[in-house]
């Protein structure tokens, strides 16, 4: 068997989302609007020793108009001396094929021009460059495939499921379509999104799996690495769905009805904008500062929430309501808290930068942060709970990104300790900690604050889910 010339770990690099306008969620579901970014890259920002016949691919967070992906708007340098290559776009990625190998031993930069837009023709909001160094070998050998979830002939599948394989190396996004990676069932094709990160690739379905049936996925050789070697064969796995889809939410109850809820104090420094009510139980009105309130019967107001503010001391019903939504808050937690088995523990030893996170249960006995952005990947009726032992750190200028569908509503983490969101990070799912959150200035999120000792918050957007 010949030896494996060339074979370079590559991790995606994860980029922070841009907010270019804060349009907060009201009923009827609208979401704030966000400039395309660019959320990876391969080869990575500053990679040594990159394959000389490698392509140059740059991820977005959103789909984007192919018009605008294009020799002009996507460049690659040697210097000063532009790369000769063609550009296609597919899939979330535009991929930079150069018509010759790339120089050895030689600076690279690419560029996409902030002339790429989305489907709605928002921009870049400016120009994204990365760099690398090429080395002197040439990738020959084909990818392999590492593993399938679920594994072959894995029964009691969730119908909620999320189909993925995993590669020995880093894959061209592009290559993995509708007719490159399948699932079917008998003579029927499921139609589904797909999406690449960290070696692995993950059909989507569209909707929930039928119960006790037998689904086939295959992955073509049309799949290729970064330069171009294709899948040597065919893989084809099965599996039979079981009669549930996995994890099921926890059940907020009564203090779902608050996007802040708190037993001691809900103190802001102006001016923030929060989209759902406010509520503070046992303590009484004057431990929720900074909002400038207007008392009005059984509420308050305030020209910074969207909603009304709660306070135990208030009109009835607000103290019995306020009481039974704290303690289902605690209840929330504690089921949170208490669900068996988690599919992944310890994982990154409590450090999830840059890491794209599937449906699951997850556990950790020790602190987890959050240096750099983090992704979660599922679908819409998928369920993650986050069980963190210690504290929570998210660093400055970092972002939380949800892609194939999953939603803020069905992500919950459950923290002992203190959680801190770093200047302007950005944050999605519901927080059910039982100590106190703090976000620090600009810090935005989707999802809800819910805690059992204090809400701290310095010109924040939050915005319920």
């Amino acid at each position: 068997m010949m030896m494996k010339i060339f074979k370079k770990f590559q991790i995606l690099a994860i980029i922070p989302l841009v907010l270019i306008a804060s349009c907060s969620n009201d009923d009827d579901g609208s979401t704030p609007v966000l400039a395309p970014t660019v959320v990876g890259t391969s080869p990575v920002a500053n990679e040594l020793d990159v394959a000389i016949n490698t392509t140059i691919i740059i991820n977005f967070n959103k789909a984007m108009d192919a018009s605008t992906i294009n020799t002009t708007s996507f460049t690659v340098l040697a210097g000063t001396t532009p790369v000769v290559g063609t550009v296609t776009y597919a899939n979330e990625t535009a991929v930079f094929t150069p018509i010759s190998n790339l120089e050895v031993s030689t600076l690279y930069t690419a560029t996409m021009s902030s002339g790429a837009k989305d489907l709605v023709g928002i921009s870049l909001a400016a120009d994204y460059s990365f760099s690398f160094t090429t080395g002197v070998q040439i990738d020959v050998i084909a990818p392999t495939v590492v593993s399938t979830d679920p594994l072959d002939n894995a029964v009691a599948v969730a119908l909620n499921k999320a189909i993925g394989i995993t590669f020995d190396e880093t894959m061209n996004s592009a290559t993995f379509t509708a007719t490159s990676f399948t699932l079917v069932q008998g003579a029927n094709t499921i139609s589904g999104a797909i999406e690449y990160a960290n070696k692995t690739a993950r059909f989507i379905p569209d909707t929930i799996l039928d119960a006790g049936l037998t689904y086939t996925a295959t992955v073509s050789t049309d799949v290729t690495d970064l330069a171009g070697n294709p899948l040597e064969v065919s893989k084809t796995w099965t599996f039979i769905t079981g009669t549930t889809s996995g994890l099921s939410v926890v059940n907020l109850g009564a203090s779902g009805n608050y996007v802040i809820l708190a037993k001691s104090a809900v103190n802001n420094a102006p001016t923030s904008a929060i989209t759902g009510h406010i509520g503070l139980s046992p303590a009484a009105t004057s431990f929720i500062t900074g909002f400038g309130l207007t008392d009005a019967t059984g509420y308050a107001t305030s020209p910074q929430v969207t909603g009304n503010v709660y306070a135990a001391d208030m009109a009835s019903p607000t103290n019995t309501n306020l009481t039974t939504a704290v303690e289902n808050m605690i209840t929330a937690y504690n089921d949170a808290a208490g669900r068996p088995t988690p599919d992944f523990s310890e994982l990154g030893t409590g450090n999830i930068g840059g890491m794209t996170l599937e449906a699951g249960l997850y556990k950790w006995t020790n602190t987890v942060t959050m240096p750099s952005d983090v992704t979660i990947s599922g679908s819409a009726d998928d369920v993650w709970i986050f069980q963190i032992s210690g504290d929570m750190t998210m660093s400055a200028s970092v972002n939380i990104t949800l892609t194939g569908g999953a939603q803020a509503k069905n992500i919950f983490w459950q923290v002992a300790g203190e959680v801190v969101l770093g200047t302007t990070s950005h944050f999605e799912g519901i927080i059910l900690s039982m100590t106190g959150i703090t976000l620090q200035t600009g810090a935005s999120m989707n999802g809800r604050l819910l805690a059992q000792t204090a809400v701290i918050l310095d010109s924040n957007v939050v915005t319920k889910p």
